[in-house]
């Protein structure tokens, strides 16, 4: 049974940093491109970061740039958000999610292409 279990989340304070862990199992997770996505109260979910298969591409959303690092270790079967610089802004569940399509990596961070999910992890960033 394919299962994705997000950890690492919790309370930080602004510019503080967190590492979200996505653990899978039941399948391989190196066939599958991985998605980070975030969804704060009253908000739609939106897509923050995706990584290739392989690792080779990877994407952001214009809000986590330079502050957010996506990263995937398949021999764990393991994929990472490094979040840093933290922002109330930021604070929300985060998920992770699995996509078997590769193609129009530009559209990567849209929601429709991911077949399977997390549970999320929530992220609060308050003083």
């Amino acid at each position: 049974q394919l299962q994705l279990v997000e950890s690492g989340g919790g309370l930080v304070q602004p510019g503080g940093s967190l590492r979200l862990s996505c653990a899978a199992s039941g399948f391989t997770l190196g066939t599958y491109a991985i998605g980070w996505f975030r969804q704060a109260p009253g908000k739609e979910r939106e897509g923050v970061s995706c990584i290739s298969s392989r690792g080779g591409d990877t994407k952001y959303v214009d809000s986590v740039k330079g502050r957010f690092t996506i990263s995937r270790d398949n021999a764990k079967n393991t994929a990472y958000l490094q979040m840093n610089s933290l922002k109330p802004e930021d604070t929300a569940v985060y998920y992770c999610a699995v996509s078997r399509i590769q193609a129009l990596w530009s559209m990567c961070l849209l929601t429709p292409r991911y077949d399977d999910w997390g549970q999320g992890t929530q992220v609060t960033v308050s003083s």
